[in-house]
């Protein structure tokens, strides 16, 4: 499945060159040439990348980048002409995860594309279908096993709380209301109410802590997400 890139560019001549460059990579791309579409587009296409330019009529790609942060950890690499350090600090500062200045090499632009891409991509620990285990740094979840690895220990988890630390890894930066969570790991007919996910994930958090590399997130008003940064 091809993964898919948002370009948001007001100048649509290099909007589709940009695009060019990442077809004939076997990428799938949407292009938008101001803030509010790419806002708009953002929750229709569910982009894997955004390429956002800075200088949008309306709302500026600052802005854009604000409003996604606040519901999202999709990743960003912003565009623009600006090269002074406090524009490429204050863009990383908002949540982009690359900064690059126009005019910039096809190539180059490319391969960042691909490298943000490889680090929000788990590692899958087998290539066996039939086992179900999820590999990310100083963390193995084996669903197969019911067995969690964290910093080369064992971790004693009851099936529930491994069965939903599996769906959640297995998902990174993904965001499931309790209600969504609720349903999958306990079952549409299970008479509890979304407290039991908070629980549940207050224990995961309890045995797990925050790694540098990733976490277990709450999107305040909607639910959670395993953050792989």
């Amino acid at each position: 499945m091809k993964q898919k890139i948002l370009i948001v560019d007001d100048d649509n001549n290099i909007a589709e060159l940009i695009s060019l460059y990442l077809l004939k990579e076997c990428f799938d791309t949407c292009i938008v040439n101001d803030g509010e579409a790419a806002l708009r587009e953002f929750d229709l296409y569910q982009p894997n990348l955004i390429l956002l330019d800075l200088m949008l009529p309306g709302i500026d790609g600052y802005q854009v980048c604000r409003e996604i942060r606040a519901k999202s950890n999709t990743p960003i690499i912003m565009l623009s002409a600006k090269g002074e350090v406090f524009d490429k600090v204050l863009g990383l500062e908002l949540g982009a995860d690359d900064y690059m200045i126009k005019p910039f090499d096809s190539k180059e632009l490319v391969a960042r594309v691909k490298a943000v891409l490889r680090r929000y991509q788990p590692v899958k620990q087998e290539s066996n279908p039939d086992i179900k285990c999820v590999e990310y740094p100083d963390l193995i979840i084996n669903q197969t096993n019911y067995s969690v690895l964290y910093q080369g220990q064992q971790i004693d988890m009851p099936p529930k709380e491994l069965e939903l630390l599996y769906f959640l890894a297995s998902s990174p930066n993904q965001v499931f209301t309790r209600e969504q969570l609720l349903d999958h790991i306990w079952g549409y007919e299970y008479v509890g109410d979304t407290r039991t996910v908070d629980v549940h994930v207050k224990r995961l958090r309890e045995k797990l802590k925050d790694h540098a590399r990733w976490s277990i997130a709450t999107v305040w008003g909607i639910g959670y997400k395993f953050e792989s940064k």
